[in-house]
């Protein structure tokens, strides 16, 4: 079965601190992401590109989509495959790789799950990371690798 699903978020800018962005160093990576029904998320850029470092960056919130996503698509194989998981930390981290024109992009994100287990294949329940990426609709939609670093504990141990 063939879907296709439209998701939708608007973005504002509010960094403008009266003079637009007639300097580059003058003006705010303030924005704020909306979606109708949720909190708003204040972000700005990383504060290495002169953004808010408290608020969230894009590097930020696409690691931490890659993330919820993989998490998501291992919870799903999981059950398909009789692997009972009780608890799942992630710590991700991605690596920007930028240009002299003032570009760059990601060189790679790599996912270190610890995946705590009480029934199944503690084998099967580390093997099953490459299928849930495969699966993961974010990860699947960039153009860089994403890397996995599993852990699995049992609740026994």
């Amino acid at each position: 079965m063939k879907a296709d699903h439209r998701f939708l978020a608007s973005l504002t800018w509010t960094g403008n601190r009266g003079a637009g962005t007639a300097e580059a160093r003058t003006y705010g990576r303030e924005h704020v992401v909306s979606v109708a029904g949720k909190p708003d998320i204040h972000g700005s850029a990383a504060r290495v590109f002169h953004g808010d470092a408290d608020r969230w960056n894009p590097e930020e919130m696409l690691i931490a989509a890659l993330a919820q996503c993989h998490l998501l698509s291992y919870l799903y194989v999981a059950v398909r495959n009789g692997i009972v998981v009780e608890a799942y930390e992630d710590a991700a981290e991605g690596t920007l790789v930028t240009t002299p024109d003032g570009g760059g992009r990601f060189r790679e994100v790599v996912l270190r799950p610890v995946v705590t287990i009480s029934a199944g294949d503690p084998e099967l329940a580390a093997a099953l990371h490459a299928e849930a990426n495969r699966l993961c609709f974010i990860a699947s939609s960039v153009a860089f690798p994403v890397r996995h670093e599993p852990t699995v504990r049992s609740v026994r141990d």
